[in-house]
């Protein structure tokens, strides 16, 4: 029995949610419990809750995406939570990153079978992006690093006023508490824990939301980001 006939038939909230989209949805799925398993995407174990604990799980961060916007999701690896939030959000432009091979191979076939033309793939560790991709509005992540960490590496690069939505856990609060001295240097004006998905998930996603002021990164940072510019305006006039 391959991976891929553990797959559960999808809930019905999953068409309420994808709507028109629904059925890339299940391709999306699909290909998660069949190539991202045997890639080492995912583990097998999480085929039967790919549903409920990945993609709504994942698809309901758009309830608090504003329109319109530039998304960079951090760390996408098998596209989590990036490829539901754009089957979801048409409206969005979103940057999957992602700094191993095999992963942004897979990123890159899902994003053409879907024909996610809103999607682009690059490959590339986050703290390596500054001045090479531009500043969006919102960086998303899911279980890449403690929010600390996460936050060196995905407040950078936010545009001014931007903001960070990280999916996390049941520890979110005891993140923030222990890591409000690194936000501060990084130029966070405000952290809230938010819970979405009412009616779909249950438990609900807790997002963190990280958002600053006018300097993302702060004070290291703006350096680093002046630096940057002055060499993609060399770079321009050569």
């Amino acid at each position: 029995m391959t991976e891929a006939s553990e797959l559960p038939q999808a809930p019905e909230e999953a068409r309420t949610v994808f709507g028109e989209f629904f059925p890339e949805a299940v391709r999306y799925a699909e290909l998660l419990a069949d190539a991202g398993v045997k890639r080492g995407l995912i583990g097998p174990r999480e085929v039967p809750r790919l549903w409920e604990r990945h993609l709504l799980n994942c698809a309901v961060l758009s309830e608090v995406v504003p329109e319109g916007v530039t998304v960079c999701d951090v760390g996408s690896g098998a596209g989590l939570p990036g490829i539901p939030l754009a089957l979801v959000r048409p409206d969005l432009k979103i940057t999957l990153l992602e700094p191993l091979l095999r992963r942004t191979n897979f990123l890159q076939e899902v994003v053409e079978l879907l024909g996610l033309d809103h999607v682009t793939v690059v490959r590339g560790r986050a703290e390596e992006m500054l001045g090479k991709l531009p500043p969006v509005h919102v960086v998303t992540a899911r279980a890449v690093a403690p929010l600390d960490r996460l936050a060196g590496w995905g407040v950078p690069l936010l545009r001014p006023y931007g903001e960070m939505l990280a999916l996390k856990g049941d520890t979110a609060e005891d993140e923030i508490n222990g890591a409000r001295a690194a936000l501060a240097k990084l130029g966070v004006v405000e952290t809230s824990v938010l819970h979405v998905g009412e009616g779909v998930v249950d438990p609900l996603s807790t997002v963190v939301k990280v958002e600053v002021g006018e300097s993302p990164g702060g004070v290291r940072f703006a350096a680093k980001r002046a630096k940057a510019a002055r060499a993609s305006r060399t770079r321009r006039h050569r």
